[in-house]
């Protein structure tokens, strides 16, 4: 199997040479290069075609926000993880919004930032959506009422057992957690979280996850699955 293609992006030469030096010591992951400013990201990552983007959030030209937002919206976008100093930050929250995969501390051990660019290179989070919650919740307090009511339009688009799915991705559960208490497979898990997907065009899970806590489902707050949805969520399971 090939390596894994990382691209690094700080401004701190010496932050961008520990993570060279920890992660290019993985003999699956190949360190396809290194950015020190978010203007540099769009045409290092045409030369280079990277799996995973590690972005450091704060940089003076152009942040690691606008440079993931850019990203995220190509049809053929790397994977991006966000790399910051405190967890709690609305910068943090805005770039998951725009499809970040999750997002490491600075100070996280070694290992688990290893682990985390495998994670997400195969195609899964590192951020869970209970840690999102948290996230919202300290940055920000609930969603306003108008973001609220988008959310709610938005999910009203998906048939009532995929709003189920949906509303349970939010509340932090697994693809096997899910199975259990829907009482379906884990490959129709799989299969709803998929059209999911599709269906609002989210990039992943923590997406999900934090439409769900904007329409007020992930919390418990909002009515239950078919109440007060909208005209579109009909009852097909």
């Amino acid at each position: 199997m090939n390596p894994l293609r990382l691209l690094i992006v700080d401004d701190d030469a010496l932050v961008r040479a520990g993570l060279r030096l920890m992660l290019g010591g993985a003999e699956d992951i190949e360190i396809a290069g290194e950015a020190a400013d978010g203007s540099e990201v769009a045409a290092l990552v045409d030369r280079t075609r990277p799996d995973v983007v590690l972005m450091d959030i704060r940089m003076p030209i152009t942040d690691g926000l606008a440079a993931t937002e850019e990203l995220r919206a190509r049809a053929d976008a790397p994977e991006v993880i966000v790399l910051t100093t405190f967890h709690a930050d609305e910068q943090v929250l805005r770039a998951l919004r725009a499809g970040a995969a999750g997002f490491v501390l600075k100070d996280t051990p070694p290992a688990e930032i290893v682990d985390a660019v495998r994670k997400v290179a195969a195609g899964s989070p590192v951020l869970s959506p209970t840690v999102t919650q948290q996230l919202i919740a300290q940055v920000s307090g609930a969603g306003p009422y108008g973001r609220r009511e988008q959310a709610r339009e938005r999910l009203a688009v998906l048939a009532e057992r995929e709003r189920e799915v949906a509303h349970a991705v939010g509340r932090g559960g697994s693809n096997a957690e899910i199975a259990a208490e829907l009482y379906m497979s884990v490959a129709t898990v799989k299969t709803h979280v998929s059209r999911i997907l599709a269906r609002l065009g989210l990039n992943n899970r923590v997406q999900i996850a934090l439409l769900t806590y904007d329409a007020g489902y992930a919390d418990g707050t909002g009515p239950a699955v078919g109440e007060n949805d909208g005209p579109r969520g009909g009852a097909h399971r």
